[in-house]
């Protein structure tokens, strides 16, 4: 029946129909509620169960828990700053369905801006090229959103994620082309753009919770969010701007640090829910284990490195124990979601297992050293993107010295 109505419906837009030129658009509407009708005609022919289709959706998948979880601790900060801060003399109620409804009320129309927004760009650059419209996105516009602090205005996420599809994928051919991942490419923009209202800087904003009773005495439009400016917010010290005040320590323990109950980037706080993405991306062979394990291992051994040879009375970021590292900011999140892109990362095993060692190195010297920027895992992957197929290129190389070498 469902296959019926998408023939009637699609009538128009087949080649010499009315409406031939937006054939993508009517395409990506039909692939989501249809599996691909298409066989190849000749051969070799490879059997696989994982199209491009299912690829993304079990990324999706994969970040869901992430998703799902900063939707609840956003909600559930929010609260209970406001309680201990803002209101003490009568503190809102916090219960998870406040929490929830809280934090969807912030994620949501992020969420939904940035589909639109970049839905768009990838249409137009669908109609005038002449291609389908691919599942990338789906997993770019994901994730984008939960890299952003709660409060980010929404013509701010439009921005950005225009600016990360059309110069990050776009520019480069699309899909399968782009060398720098396209939502990590959105973040860095909005973040150098406009640093005031990222995560960048030693402070967060924590989101002010939203009178729902009177929302219908309000007018709600582009920039605003429940009659609030979206950019009202809460001051309060992220884990990483905690290290650098030096108050990390008696603010945060280490349990709740790998959980995530803390302030932060919507989807990037629980290191748990990162573990759990990763469980599902390993288990289903998408996501690369080697570079998962390069990221820790990089960063784990340079904290290390630091840890031993400071002394004490030096700034709390390098004497921080190593492994409460890999538990603040987007380290985590980064390593299992952003890292192993397959486009942007490299191909050959060996490399794959350096790029994630060099994205640990960098991520945690970048923290260190350079205290004007207290995150360090969005740079060292966008700067090893760059570098990805000069490291496949030379693993190959080594290879086939090796095997010349052999006879």
């Amino acid at each position: 029946m469902i296959e019926n109505l998408f023939d009637k419906l699609g009538a128009p837009f087949k080649k010499g129909g009315p409406l031939e030129k937006y054939y993508p658009v009517f395409q990506a509407g039909e692939t989501i509620a249809l599996t691909p009708g298409m066989v190849t005609k000749s051969g070799p022919h490879i059997r696989d169960a994982v199209d491009l289709k299912r690829f993304m959706i079990m990324v999706v998948m994969a970040i869901t828990p992430c998703a799902l979880f900063g939707v609840f601790n956003t909600g559930y900060q929010s609260l209970s700053y406001f309680n201990a801060v803002m209101q003490p003399e009568t503190p809102l109620d916090i219960n998870p369905f406040t929490c929830i409804t809280q934090g969807l009320a912030r994620f949501l129309p992020l969420y939904i801006v940035t589909l639109a927004a970049g839905g768009a760009i990838e249409a137009i650059f669908a109609v005038v090229r002449k291609h389908e419209i691919n599942e990338g996105f789906l997993v770019t516009s994901m994730l984008f959103p939960l890299t952003l602090p709660p409060t980010t205005p929404l013509w701010m996420a439009a921005v950005g994620i225009i600016f990360g599809v059309f110069i990050g994928k776009e520019v480069f051919g699309g899909t399968g082309m782009n060398i720098f991942n396209p939502a990590l490419t959105a973040r860095a923009f909005l973040f150098f753009a406009y640093p005031a209202a990222m995560s960048g800087a030693t402070n967060v904003w924590v989101a002010s919770p939203i009178d729902f009773a009177s929302l219908s005495e309000m007018t709600i439009d582009f920039t605003r969010i429940g009659g609030l400016e979206a950019v009202d917010g809460i001051s309060s010290a992220t884990p990483l701007g905690a290290a650098y005040n030096g108050t990390m320590a008696m603010t945060y323990d280490s349990f709740n640090l790998f959980l995530g109950l803390i302030p932060g980037s919507i989807g990037e706080t629980s290191a748990l829910m990162a573990l759990v993405g990763a469980g599902m991306l390993i288990m289903t062979g998408i996501g690369s284990l080697k570079t998962m394990i390069g990221c820790f291992v990089g960063a784990f051994a340079t904290a290390s490195i630091f840890y031993g040879m400071v002394p004490e009375g030096s700034r709390e970021i390098l004497t921080m124990n190593p492994i409460n590292h890999l538990l603040i900011g987007g380290l985590a999140f980064g390593a299992v979601f952003m890292a192993t892109d397959p486009v942007s990362s490299p191909a050959t095993s060996k490399g794959k297992l350096v790029y994630g060692i060099l994205i640990g190195v960098i991520c945690v010297l970048i923290r260190n050293i350079n205290p004007a920027y207290p995150e360090g895992m969005m740079l060292a992957i966008l700067f090893m993107n760059l570098f990805a197929p000069l490291i496949d290129h030379y693993v190959v190389e080594a290879q086939i010295k090796r095997r010349f070498a052999r006879g």
